[in-house]
């Protein structure tokens, strides 16, 4: 029965995490874990409480920091931005008006769906915008500070 009871509880801080994403609540259902397997071996409750707490603290203490490492961003560790990463912060192209609801972009020669960053602004045709932030297969877009609107970079003096 005790088993029972630890496996319940890594399952549901195996859910919880999904939804908070910080991985703390997960490392606590490892040790929940590691404790239903002591259970299942029969040790006494205040040996697998104790299996709990060790297991949870190693877990928090060496896997954490590992795992959090190896998840940041390029932009964060001075790598090569790739992927997702590397399209934000560039400039596009408006090829049809872009505006809070729906529009299209020309990001380094790709067609992307895009919607403005700002819901009160529009972009017309062949203005020139930043990508703030890419959200699915849309590009959240803002006006481009580098030149005015519709001016080619050539033709600025």
């Amino acid at each position: 029965m005790d088993a029972v009871f630890w496996i319940v509880l890594g399952v549901v801080l195996a859910v919880a995490e999904i939804f908070t994403t910080t991985l703390f609540l997960i490392m606590f259902g490892v040790g929940a874990f590691a404790a239903a397997g002591a259970a299942a071996l029969g040790a006494p409750v205040a040996l697998q409480a104790v299996i709990f707490a060790v297991v949870s603290a190693l877990s928090l203490a060496l896997a954490r920091p590992a795992i959090r490492r190896n998840t940041r961003s390029a932009l964060e560790t001075g790598e090569q931005p790739f992927g997702v990463e590397a399209i934000e912060g560039s400039t596009a192209v408006v090829l049809e008006s872009v505006d809070a609801e729906r529009g299209m972009v020309k990001i380094d020669g790709e067609l992307w769906s895009a919607r403005s960053f700002d819901a009160t602004q529009a972009y017309a045709v062949g203005e020139r915008v930043q990508v703030i932030k890419v959200r699915g297969a849309t590009a959240l877009v803002w006006q481009n500070d580098i030149s005015a609107p519709g001016e080619l970079p050539e033709t600025r003096g």
